[in-house]
């Protein structure tokens, strides 16, 4: 046996298969087969009790004359864009600032990449408390009332604010580690060209992290269309389903109203909008990357 071992150790295209073998089991049993059994499921009714029963497309019909849907629909979309926006632009300008060197520039480092790497249970509960109308600091220090959480007006708003908050950091650091890349001797020719900080800023460092920019953008889209556990942690798709989102959706349908078929239908609806947004992103990538060929 131990002869076997170290021949097969000793034949590297056996020995690279035998290495890679439990990452792809685990693939293959916990994200290839729940895909394939999810995708037949959307095609079925079933409460995770009585027998699976085939009903076509009975599901998808559900979801598309279903008025709630297009209001989550929406209410996804509006937190996707707003969270890609803020959640790229103050980043980038963050980092072009910190990238400066400017005094006490390693602890605003660390302190806007600590939200990220803070577990979400933790954030939930630190901003209801700030969110909350009576005790919350943030009305304090406004000096106003509001119900942020509790009103179809801010909901929504105020989670928008926590996702951009615990985005922050993260693409920074990612702005961050390209704009080292950058060589210094660009922005010593803006300089001696009379450039303004904007100036170059603009004509400068956007179009040399442009590839950057492209893939936070996307990363950021995708991760902000799978939100969850900020939902159900802050709001629970409250009030009157004015934070209701896709995933959110999912989870209800299957795991409160057993309605697994349904759940699985909204779940691959879900992976189209995804699909076509990438796509969409990347068949304008020559327009929006500086020196994409």
């Amino acid at each position: 046996m131990d002869k076997f071992l170290n021949n097969l150790l000793n034949n590297q295209r056996w020995a690279g298969i035998l290495l890679i073998l439990p990452s792809i089991i685990g693939t293959v049993i916990f994200i290839v087969i729940p895909v394939i059994c999810s995708f037949g499921l959307s095609f079925a009714k079933w409460d995770l009790l009585n027998p699976i029963q085939f009903v076509g497309f009975a599901n998808y019909r559900e979801i598309f004359t279903e008025p709630l849907f297009y209001k989550i629909l929406t209410n996804t979309i509006i937190f996707s864009l707003a969270t890609s926006i803020l959640g790229v632009i103050i980043p980038l300008i963050l980092a072009d600032i910190l990238n400066k060197k400017i005094r006490g520039s390693e602890f605003y480092k660390t302190a806007y990449f600590l939200p990220f790497i803070t577990p979400m249970i933790v954030i939930g509960i630190v901003w209801q408390w700030i969110f909350d109308p009576s005790i919350g600091i943030l009305n304090h220090i406004l000096h106003m009332h509001i119900n942020w959480l509790y009103s179809t007006e801010f909901a929504m708003p105020a989670l928008i604010i926590v996702s951009v908050w615990k985005l922050i950091g993260y693409n920074m650091i990612i702005f961050l580690s390209s704009l080292s890349g950058i060589s210094n001797s660009l922005f010593e020719a803006a300089k001696i060209d009379g450039a303004n900080s904007f100036q170059t800023f603009k004509n400068i460092t956007v179009p040399m992290l442009s590839p950057t920019i492209f893939f936070v953008v996307i990363i950021t889209a995708i991760s902000s269309f799978q939100v969850f556990d900020l939902i159900y942690l802050m709001t629970e798709g409250g009030p009157l389903d004015s934070t209701n989102v896709l995933v959110y959706s999912i989870y209800k349908n299957a795991f409160e109203y057993f309605n697994i078929g349904k759940a699985s239908a909204i779940a691959y609806v879900l992976f189209v909008i995804i699909l076509v947004l990438t796509l969409v992103q990347w068949h304008f990538r020559k327009q929006l990357v500086y020196n994409e060929e």
